[in-house]
């Protein structure tokens, strides 16, 4: 799709629904740039770089498409970078203020923007729970009732991670008479106290919680923090539930597990590689409810996600960028137009 303009060209990526356009009001952008909408992915960096090449102005969903310095490299035209939300670790900060290209951010739905995936956790703990995902294809394929699935009242929830979004989910659990536990590397007793909930230690959660659900940022110090050794501590009838990042879990030990029968089930939401490639073993595992990253995938959130851009492109076309993510290029700009 493409709406017409001027020689300013924009480039909308991973619109993979095709909603961009019609969940904003893009006319005061299109009637100075050429707008071009991408509903598909491209993983190579290569064909990334080579499509992007022509384009001024680029609007990206978060984390869905790596920008690291080689891509920004290889785009000398590029001008303007949009993402919605206020941090995407898929943008490398430094290496677009080195090339002078403007970030800028949308500051999202709010308190819709974190409830969506705490819906979409509880989705797959109850999808996982109750195997609503394998009874679905069995009464479409004309069969019926498969094996037996579990309750969550009086279960024990486990949550790694207790901010905002682990806090949601645990009240929810409260609210489904669940016994919830949580730790994190840094969270203290004081803070599971506000809540309601125990503080526990990662050994206590990984060998007692029925339901284990991960609510953490991705960084050195949580990659694989899942590994093999908590997976192995988990109870035969327990489930895992990732809604925050792949690589936080060991996906080969979980695997391993799964197919060994030596855990229930697990509800996933992200994988080390998305999209997830069509070979990959996840895709055929038992017992597992697989989702394509759709945490924050909801209407509401992009209608505001997709307003937003539309503002910062009006903005910096304007020469008043707003939710700028990296300052020093505006400085960096006046300083070279001062000593012009």
């Amino acid at each position: 799709m493409a709406a017409t303009g001027s020689d300013m060209r924009i480039a909308i990526l991973d619109d993979y629904q095709n909603v961009a356009l019609k969940f904003a009001d893009w006319s005061a952008v299109s009637a100075k740039a050429d707008i071009t909408v991408f509903d598909d992915h491209v993983a190579d960096p290569a064909q990334v770089a080579a499509r992007l090449q022509p384009f001024d102005i680029l609007v990206v969903m978060r984390e869905r498409t790596p920008f690291a310095r080689a891509m920004f490299e290889q785009l000398p035209n590029l001008k303007l970078l949009v993402t919605t939300g206020m941090r995407n670790a898929a943008v490398d900060l430094k290496a677009a203020t080195d090339h002078g290209v403007v970030v800028c951010g949308t500051a999202g739905g709010g308190g819709t923007y974190s409830i969506a995936t705490v819906e979409m956790t509880w989705g797959l703990i109850l999808a996982a729970a109750r195997n609503i995902p394998a009874h679905d294809r069995s009464v479409r394929e004309g069969g019926w009732q498969l094996p037996l699935g579990t309750e969550v009242y009086g279960k024990t929830l486990g949550v790694v991670g207790l901010g905002k979004l682990g806090e949601q989910v645990a009240r929810i659990g409260q609210a489904f008479h669940m016994n919830v536990i949580a730790w994190s590397q840094n969270l203290t007793a004081e803070r599971c106290a506000a809540v309601g909930v125990r503080h526990v230690s990662k050994e206590e959660l990984f060998s007692t919680a029925d339901f284990i659900s991960i609510h953490l940022v991705l960084s050195e110090r949580t990659r694989g923090l899942v590994g093999a050794k908590e997976v192995a501590a988990m109870k035969p009838s327990a489930f895992l539930i990732n809604t925050s990042r792949g690589p936080i879990v060991d996906s080969a030990a979980l695997r391993q597990a799964l197919e060994a029968g030596k855990i229930r089930g697990a509800g996933l939401d992200v994988f080390d590689v998305e999209p997830l490639p069509v070979g990959d073993p996840l895709r055929t595992l038992p017992r597992t409810v697989l989702s394509p990253h759709l945490g924050y995938v909801t209407d509401d959130n992009y209608r505001i996600f997709y307003a937003q851009c539309a503002e910062d492109v009006t903005a910096w076309l304007a020469g008043k960028p707003v939710r700028v993510l990296n300052q020093e290029v505006l400085a960096q700009s006046e300083a070279t137009a001062r000593r012009a």
